[in-house]
């Protein structure tokens, strides 16, 4: 008999693609390279592709909304 597997809790991503960061936005994919362009959003581009960190994302979120005073 073959013990139970057990399911480890996937580590939280630390990462989005421009897709997955748009969707975690609520904006269109064109939407995040405007803003990366613009400055606002600062992507890492260790990779060949750029990725959004989690952190980078709270920060623009927390920057913009002080901006319009929310």
């Amino acid at each position: 008999m073959k013990p139970p597997e057990t399911t480890q809790p996937s580590p939280a991503k630390l990462g989005f693609t421009r897709v997955e960061a748009a969707n975690a936005l609520g904006l269109r994919p064109v939407s995040i390279d405007r803003l990366a362009k613009r400055g606002l959003l600062r992507p890492s581009r260790a990779t060949r592709r750029p990725i959004y960190p989690v952190w980078e994302l709270e920060r623009f979120l927390r920057e913009t909304s002080a901006r319009i005073g929310i």
